[in-house]
């Protein structure tokens, strides 16, 4: 809702904040090594959180206890978000897949592992009835679950705009791919709020928006450095501004229809590698080294009350 946010990282633990007060409310332990990725629940009642221990935690957010621990992984957790309803946790890995792990049931087994992607998953992204993850191969790839779809878009150095098209579970894909054109990977994706689009960004130092159904290429936006790591790119509560982290220690936030680069916010010295907007209002948070930095309006005023 706006009024908490969720940190992770090398001390092994997700802790759970009110950034409007800079006041730390809970630290989640029992991970073994770096948490790489935390998401909270529509109502604030469940955290879940992926690490390089290879687990994908389940959280009371009131206790601060292990509501569930997924089964270990073959590789490290990248990314974890839930559905909607909180009922699904979907998590994406190094090992290239995509799991589904159902929260109501606690089942340590995935109910369902989409494997499509030839190298490690990067970023994963939910709607009411798709899934959107980014990877290492060049690839975006939307599940529309409704339709029993799979939509494949390659994103190169030089923009391919190639999509491929097949069913559920075991389209592989192939013959679309421009042959001439080197894979970029991905470390970044998310919907537009219309759910109309989609931004990647990727390690050519270059955010691109898509069109969600056709694939077609709508706006590239440039400036920003990433070449080495995992950097957030968002789109802002009214989709009128384009965001990404940067490598230069800075934050970027360009025109959406026009691609002009409108605002560059000095966060730190080092990469800054997460970034996120405030679900409905003008606010922004950055993270660098350790620390968490909070932008917003004179005129910013919280909403509910988050004790």
């Amino acid at each position: 809702d706006g009024n908490y946010c969720l940190t992770c990282g090398s001390d092994k633990t997700p802790k759970l904040w009110t950034p409007h007060k800079g006041t730390a409310l809970r630290t989640y332990q029992g991970h073994g090594y770096e948490v790489l990725d935390a998401a909270g629940s529509f109502d604030n009642s469940q955290l879940c959180s992926g690490s390089a221990d290879k687990a994908v935690a389940l959280w009371d957010v009131t206790t601060g206890q292990v509501g569930a621990d997924m089964s270990l992984l073959p590789q490290k957790v990248n990314c974890v978000q839930f559905n909607e309803e909180a009922t699904v946790i979907v998590s994406g890995s190094i090992d290239s897949t995509v799991r589904c792990w159902d929260c109501r049931s606690r089942r340590p087994d995935p109910v369902q592992v989409l494997d499509e992607a030839k190298d490690g998953i990067s970023s994963v992204k939910l709607s009411a009835y798709e899934i959107l993850s980014g990877s290492v191969d060049g690839r975006v790839r939307r599940y529309d679950l409704r339709a029993g779809q799979l939509y494949s878009d390659y994103i190169g150095s030089e923009f391919g705009g190639g999509r491929a098209l097949g069913g559920l579970p075991n389209w592989r894909g192939g013959p679309h791919d421009p042959p001439c054109v080197p894979p970029g990977p991905i470390t970044s994706v998310c919907f537009s709020k219309d759910g109309q689009c989609v931004l990647v960004a990727s390690l050519d130092s270059t955010l691109r928006l898509l069109d969600k159904d056709t694939g077609e290429l709508l706006g590239e936006y440039t400036g920003h450095r990433s070449t080495t790591y995992r950097l957030d790119c968002v789109l802002s509560e009214q989709d009128t501004h384009v965001g990404c982290a940067s490598e230069d220690g800075h934050i970027y936030f360009w025109d959406l229809v026009e691609g002009s680069l409108v605002l560059s916010l000095p966060v730190g010295t080092g990469v800054v590698q997460s970034l996120a907007f405030h679900p409905r209002l003008p606010c922004v948070l950055a993270a660098t080294q350790g620390q968490v930095t909070l932008w917003r309006e004179d005129t910013f005023e919280p909403e509910g009350n988050p004790d």
